[in-house]
């Protein structure tokens, strides 16, 4: 029997370590209780990535301070050289992958340096040709997320990074809504798999939602990849919190995740191991309906079909239908020839 695929769940720690490295310990530990495969965190440098003036996103206010502008709020964001080998060293620990998405090239860089070997374009990146050229010149399995993008905007991400080095094979396309929390009118599920057929990639899903449905429907939609944000405690101060599940939650769709895997099986329709039992239970047999001497013929007046499905299959009624009876048969009694 063909194995059960294997979705790649990566927990989402993302910013929600506020800053403190104790918190950011407790995802890790936190991703590998529920049974993730990955827990990723986010890779920058604020002043690279954003003017002084940049403003924040509606759901950024409204996890924090709304009158900080969105580089003091990411500055404090930031995870040192020294914290990463940290939360490194602690996914060793604790036998689950470390991952963090980089923003910007000097932190592919370091991702790389670090041994990372699957890389992660944001969603705001879509559009960064300098960026996509450098991630597909490193010869390295690619994630992309697809939030605020259109079918063009995905052909001419993968054209460059195709162009770059990257092979089609090794690029898995994530789709994504990147409002906080995303409304579920808006999600578009089958989205991902138009992406899938127009541009013949694996695909996979990057979730806002709030709650675990989406992510568990979009496996059984053939999603190779499923990346979810997750926080300690949804009340926490922050820009990602509310958006995010609790560990309890996480635990809840991986372990639904882990069934629809099984669930989905390997296409081929025959009876199971476990229903074999219920064939001659719930099937039927040519049995007599009335007394049958030896010799009489078979009819539709004295022969119908009844469980148990221990005798001759009802299938073969016009087969049986004009034989004589070589014995005879009792109502009820299966009927043989």
């Amino acid at each position: 029997m063909t194995q059960s695929p294997h979705t790649l769940v990566i927990a989402e720690a993302g910013v929600n370590h506020n800053g403190d490295l104790r918190i950011a310990r407790k995802l890790v530990e936190a991703a590998a209780q529920a049974g993730a495969d990955l827990v990723k965190f986010q890779t920058f440098t604020a002043d690279k990535i954003v003017t002084s003036s940049a403003p924040k996103a509606q759901y950024q206010k409204a996890g924090g301070d709304g009158s900080q502008t969105q580089i003091d709020m990411l500055r404090q964001l930031e995870l040192t050289a020294e914290m990463h080998e940290d939360l490194a060293a602690h996914c060793a620990e604790c036998n689950i992958g470390f991952f963090s998405t980089g923003f910007d090239i000097e932190n592919i860089d370091y991702l790389v340096g670090m041994g990372q070997r699957i890389l992660k374009v944001p969603s705001g990146e879509m559009t960064n040709l300098p960026y996509l050229r450098h991630v597909g010149s490193l010869d390295l399995e690619i994630l992309i997320s697809t939030g605020m993008c259109s079918l063009g905007d995905i052909e001419a991400a993968i054209e460059a990074l195709e162009t770059a080095g990257t092979r089609r094979d090794a690029i898995t396309v994530l789709h994504c809504n990147t409002e906080y929390p995303t409304p579920y009118c808006d999600v578009n599920l089958m989205a991902m798999v138009n992406i899938g057929t127009a541009f013949g990639v694996k695909t996979g899903y990057s979730d806002h939602t709030n709650g675990i449905e989406v992510p568990v429907a979009a496996v059984a939609l053939g999603a190779t990849v499923i990346e979810k944000h997750f926080t300690l405690d949804r009340t926490m101060p922050g820009p990602d919190h509310a958006a995010s599940l609790e560990p309890h939650e996480l635990t809840a769709m991986v372990s639904a995740i882990r069934n629809i895997e099984m669930a989905l099986g390997d296409g081929i329709k025959r009876p199971t191991q476990s229903e074999r039992k219920n064939i001659p239970i719930a099937r039927r047999s040519i049995v007599a309906r009335s007394p049958i001497k030896e010799g009489d013929l078979f009819t539709p007046d004295n022969i119908c079909a009844k469980r148990p499905g221990t005798g001759i299959s009802p299938m073969w009624w016009d087969a049986v239908v004009g034989c004589s009876a070589k014995r005879d048969f009792a109502p009820d009694e299966l009927i043989e020839l």
